[in-house]
């Protein structure tokens, strides 16, 4: 699966992307968030407050919850404003 990072996620993490095999546990982009954060010090401060995160499935936008499976590439990123 690739991740990818935007904006200040990008920053804190040090990277804007990589690619990870989530083990079998791993069903939804919150357990995602939760998995690379037990793990890595940036990427537990860069998804410690979820209420500042965004999440897009394949290109599609989706809430925290939402279902990994089948998923090739989840991108992270803070909420977007428009103008």
């Amino acid at each position: 699966m690739d991740l990818l990072y935007f904006a200040w996620v990008r920053e804190t993490i040090g990277r804007s992307q990589e690619r990870v095999m989530p083990p079998d546990h791993v069903a939804t982009v919150a357990d995602l968030l939760d998995w690379l954060a037990a793990d890595s010090e940036a990427h537990r401060t860069a998804f410690a407050d979820r209420a500042r995160l965004r999440a897009a499935v394949d290109q599609q936008f989706v809430p925290l919850d939402a279902s990994l499976f089948g998923a090739r590439e989840v991108a992270i990123f803070p909420p977007v404003t428009g103008g």
